[in-house]
């Protein structure tokens, strides 16, 4: 299985997400509702580590892997207290497509950071995503 199925995964399953998190914010606090949600991705994620023996090379990871998933686990936070408050106040039709100018952020992080291509096609794409996104969300 490539990553583009893996990908596709990933979008339905964030799909999923947002569609069910709208429902389930209703009439609660936005943080508590993430405090739930994390609580079941953090019982979820170690049951699977666990069965898969993956939780035996955790003293072989480094003190530089150690920081940045721990500032991305921080920025994880945050992404999911602000979807959810966002969730809770705002239409998901709207929230969701505003989530995704991720996509466009990334692209040009990727490109500062990391070096990676910057071709006219992904720039024209990245552009696309940004209009779409946009019109999806206000329009």
């Amino acid at each position: 299985m490539t990553w583009i199925f893996w990908a596709i995964l990933s979008a339905v399953f964030a799909a999923a997400t947002a569609l069910l998190a709208k429902v389930g914010v209703e009439g609660i606090d936005s943080n508590l509702a993430t405090a739930i949600r994390t609580t079941v991705v953090l019982i979820f994620t170690w049951t699977i580590a666990l069965s898969l023996d993956a939780h035996r090379g955790i003293g072989l990871i480094g003190r530089r892997s150690w920081v940045f998933l721990l500032l991305s686990g921080l920025c994880t936070g945050l992404s999911w207290l602000c979807y959810f408050r966002a969730l809770q106040i705002g239409p998901v039709s709207g929230v969701a497509p505003i989530d995704k100018l991720s996509v466009a952020i990334v692209i040009v992080a990727g490109w500062l950071c990391f070096g990676e291509s910057m071709s006219p096609v992904k720039i024209a794409g990245a552009a696309l995503v940004t209009t779409g996104a946009l019109l999806l969300a206000f329009a």
